[in-house]
């Protein structure tokens, strides 16, 4: 027998209670919903993460509106698996982020100053640290995507006054570390190089040039991808002129296929 589905609600209380709702009858009743593990969803809750990052990267308000819909789906599902064995509820869940917000927020919660952005993260840090994190650096996952992971250590490390002092010192290091890079090899020629002495010199430039992008306030992450997107819109563009011309790709000089490619630019 078919069941009735919970009605549409219009308050975020009681929409949150007709997610569970629903959660709770397929869990219960759908094949493919009972087979899921918290192991099984794990890969479907990246997928959904990046699906939900294009979308904000896009600015389109109506598909992030759904991506976040996806994501909180999976976050009640892997509370309703954990509640089947008494390990957490969501209520546990909701109840422990509001504890942590309130705890890491003393200049709200508490009689705590702060003066700005750069004081409410350092309180943060020392907070974590107090809460038994061994290293400032530990809350950073080692599976995050390296130039993310950059990033973020350099954030932790600014939120205890690791850094630098101003951004001409950050240029000046990005400076010598392409010096450092450059010396490895001649761009000129095609001399045999050390590759792995070269790959980490090319590794310390990234991370300065990312510590400089932080700096001047942009994301290194969505720059990259944002050019990511204008080259694959280009080369598309280039492809799409080719075919209509009638030519192969691989069969054209570079030169002619710059003449596509500078159209693609100007568009």
């Amino acid at each position: 027998m078919a069941l009735t589905p919970p009605a549409a609600a219009q308050a975020p209380d009681t929409a949150f209670t007709r997610l569970l709702k629903i959660m709770d009858d397929l869990r219960e009743n759908c094949p493919w919903d009972k087979k899921q593990t918290l192991e099984s969803l794990r890969h479907l809750t990246i997928e959904e993460t990046y699906e939900l990052s294009d979308a904000i990267l896009s600015n389109d308000l109506n598909e992030i509106r759904k991506e976040l819909g996806d994501v909180m789906l999976h976050l009640v599902f892997y509370a309703r698996i954990a509640s089947e064995s008494n390990a957490f509820t969501i209520t546990d869940v909701l109840n422990g982020i509001c504890d942590k917000l309130i705890t890491r927020h003393p200049h709200i919660y508490s009689d705590t100053e702060v003066n700005d952005e750069a004081d409410v993260k350092r309180n943060w840090e020392k907070i974590k640290l107090k809460e038994g994190n061994k290293s400032v650096l530990g809350g950073v996952p080692a599976s995050l995507p390296a130039l993310v992971k950059a990033s973020r250590i350099q954030e932790k490390a600014r939120g205890i006054g690791f850094d630098w002092e101003n951004k001409s010192q950050v240029w000046e290091k990005v400076e010598e570390e392409m010096q450092e890079f450059r010396d490895e090899f001649n761009a000129e020629d095609d001399t045999m190089i050390d590759k792995d002495r070269a790959e980490s010199e090319f590794g310390d430039l990234m991370f300065s040039l990312i510590n400089y992008a932080r700096f001047i306030n942009i994301n290194p992450e969505d720059a990259l991808e944002k050019t990511n997107r204008k080259f694959i819109k280009r080369f598309q563009h280039l492809e799409k002129k080719a075919q209509e011309n009638g030519k192969q790709l691989q069969d054209m000089t570079l030169a002619e296929m710059d003449v596509y490619w500078n159209e693609a630019k100007k568009m």
